[in-house]
């Protein structure tokens, strides 16, 4: 990524972000020369007038904390939602809470029946007369010690209408209004499950007119039975469909007259695989997701999660060839078995 040769300074770094969306790949990419510079960025530079993000996991050694700390005493606008309900986090979360607080960090709790996952950091720049609002994006926590370990995504845009989403959650989570609308995010618990159903759907009417049509996912998790069922219909109409779920499915691959198009594998290897991707084909058209939601019904209808669209041609290609990867072996397997079989 343009990350790995820009200079440490904030200027330069965001003017890399500036050129162009850029996608990161965790732990193949270095998060510390990605994110941990994005975020170190805010209260070094003069430029910069607001710094805000989510803790969902966090660690000890990550610059997150300190630049939300250093962004307050800069006199900058700095705001934090530490979601205190986060499981195995909870005492941690407090502390970091009490201790952001002191700092004059403006913290906030978010929901009581909500559990903010959602991973997204806004940085607000003044450049020249205009103020430039830049977005990271992840699939994964701000967590520098999981970061090694768990293999995720991360998004940095300048994008006027994804970073115009973002602010508007955050003025949400901080109390400020519900939004109306989203220009290109996907949202929990607001539009994400209708708008991914009405994804799968567009490709099952594709695959029912002859044209070219194809789901591929990959999740921690498949649980959800609108998204489960919709997925079976498509199915049935032709539409190829690739999953790859860590952890539980309940959706049954290759079941005649039901699922037959469907194929289903986890994976295991050096890396947690944790990323949330989407791919979506029907016909001409394919548009490419990243996210911190699995398909369950606590993501889709009782957390705040986020997904957001890559629509950059070359980072389109890096997210394609990430998902072919996992599943060309998958592929040969399916082949091999059915040759036993004959």
């Amino acid at each position: 990524p343009r990350f790995v040769t820009a200079k440490a300074d904030g200027g330069d770094l965001f003017s890399e972000v500036g050129r162009g969306d850029i996608l990161v790949h965790h732990p193949y990419d270095s998060f510390a020369t990605s994110f941990e510079t994005f975020v170190r960025a805010a209260p070094e530079d003069s430029n910069v007038t607001a710094l805000k993000t989510t803790v969902y996991r966090t660690s000890d050694d990550s610059p997150l904390v300190p630049a939300l700390v250093e962004a307050a005493e800069a006199g900058k606008q700095s705001v934090c939602l530490v979601e205190l309900k986060a499981r195995f986090d909870e005492h941690r979360n407090i502390a970091w809470s009490r201790a952001l607080e002191r700092a004059g960090v403006h913290v906030v709790y978010g929901f009581p029946n909500l559990k903010i996952h959602a991973k997204m950091t806004l940085i607000v720049r003044r450049e020249g007369d205009v103020l430039r609002r830049y977005v990271h994006l992840g699939t994964g926590n701000y967590h520098a010690l999981t970061a090694r370990v768990y293999e995720d995504f991360g998004l940095f845009t300048r994008d006027e209408e994804i970073a115009a989403d973002v602010a508007d959650l955050f003025n949400y989570i901080t109390g400020f209004g519900r939004p109306q609308r989203f220009r290109k995010l996907l949202v929990a618990p607001f539009d994400l499950r209708t708008r991914l159903m009405d994804e799968i759907r567009a490709v099952g009417d594709a695959a029912a007119v002859g044209k070219p049509a194809r789901v591929r996912i990959k999740v921690n998790a498949l649980t959800d039975e609108p998204i489960i069922e919709e997925l079976y219909e498509a199915s049935q109409k032709g539409a190829e469909i690739e999953i790859v779920a860590r952890s539980i499915c309940s959706l049954r691959p290759r079941a005649e007259g039901l699922s037959e198009n469907i194929t289903v594998r986890s994976v295991l290897g050096r890396f947690l695989e944790h990323s949330r991707l989407f791919i979506f084909q029907a016909g001409k058209k394919t548009s490419y997701w990243i996210g911190s939601p699995d398909l369950m019904p606590r993501n889709l209808d009782n957390r705040l999660e986020v997904v957001a669209p890559v629509e950059d041609p070359v980072l389109q290609q890096r997210h394609e060839d990430a998902q072919e990867a996992l599943m060309r072996r998958v592929r040969r397997t399916y082949r091999r078995s059915a040759a036993r079989l004959l």
